[in-house]
């Protein structure tokens, strides 16, 4: 036994002294997730106190789990729940699929040379800041001069504050979301089309399959591990939705529509400085999001059996 052992010690040596340069260019990143993601957790515990900073975190009082029950509670509950959950399932539902289509339409165009120009055209948004794409939209939408309001006033109509009416700001979200990422989103979903065996769409051809039978029985099925994957990303990062693009489209007629949890967060904890409060409502915003992630990880391998862990 004692031979085996320094057999298995002198083996594990030599493999550290052999790859010794792999092991430290694996230290960085480790070292990064450790220090960026991990201690900062330490801090969690503010969320179960009254948070003085005075006393700092360990002599502040713990107050158990009230700062939950007052944001349970709270008027604010029910509004920054409904609007946080209702940006994210329709981004879901309306901006999830079009990378999809975008990625299966592109592949079918036959001159490639059109296709990468239109590639590189729809991914120059995705380079554009948050602030310039939220500074465009005033401008375009603008009820004085805005563009889209000049023409209908060509066609006779009245002006519309597209951004400051309420029932449309989720529209103009997602919208402006749409235009920005989906030909970055795609790039994934072109890669994946790339990795399918041409032989399928030769067999396909000589069966006499045209194209729409391509997409359903070749394109969609070798992209569904894909799909499943993004979607339960996306799944996961339901109560995650931008915080900056919400804020800087926030104004006074707007804010029944545009306040979710990410905004509130910031505005209750840095503005106005109730640490504990706001650490509470976030950690309640990530433990929703990891069971989601893992109910619909679970969903997903027991229904495609495709999941991401």
């Amino acid at each position: 036994m004692e031979k085996v052992t320094k057999v298995k010690k002198r083996s594990f040596v030599s493999r550290v002294a052999r790859d010794w340069q792999l092991i430290v260019f694996c230290l960085v990143p480790i070292a990064y997730f450790f220090i960026i993601h991990y201690v900062p957790m330490y801090g969690v515990q503010i969320a179960f106190k009254e948070f003085v900073p005075s006393k700092g975190i360990w002599g502040s009082p713990w107050v158990g789990f009230e700062q939950f029950r007052r944001f349970f509670s709270s008027y604010m509950f029910k509004p920054v729940i409904k609007n946080t959950l209702t940006l994210s399932f329709l981004q879901i539902l309306i901006s999830f699929p079009m990378p999809i289509i975008m990625a299966i339409l592109l592949s079918k165009v036959p001159n490639k040379r059109c296709s990468k120009f239109a590639q590189t055209v729809f991914y120059i948004p995705h380079f554009i800041s948050i602030v310039v794409l939220t500074s465009m939209l005033y401008i375009f939408l603008s009820p004085r001069n805005g563009v889209v309001n000049n023409i209908i006033r060509f066609f006779g109509g009245e002006p519309i504050f597209f951004l400051g009416e309420p029932h449309l700001f989720k529209w103009n979200f997602i919208l402006s979301g749409i235009w920005q990422n989906t030909g970055w989103n795609a790039i994934i979903y072109i890669s994946a089309l790339a990795a399918i065996d041409p032989a399928l769409y030769e067999a396909a051809k000589v069966d006499g399959a045209n194209q729409w039978k391509m997409i359903w029985h070749i394109d969609l099925p070798g992209l569904l591990p894909t799909i499943m994957m993004m979607l339960i990303l996306a799944v996961g990062r339901v109560m995650n939705i931008g915080f900056q693009k919400a804020y800087l489209m926030q104004n006074t007629q707007n804010l029944v529509a545009s306040e979710i949890i990410s905004t509130y967060i910031y505005k209750v904890g840095l503005l106005d400085t109730q640490y504990s409060y706001s650490a509470a409502i976030n950690l309640f915003n990530n433990l929703i999001n990891i069971i989601l992630l893992v109910s619909v990880n679970r969903m997903s391998k027991a229904i495609t059996k495709h999941g991401v862990f």
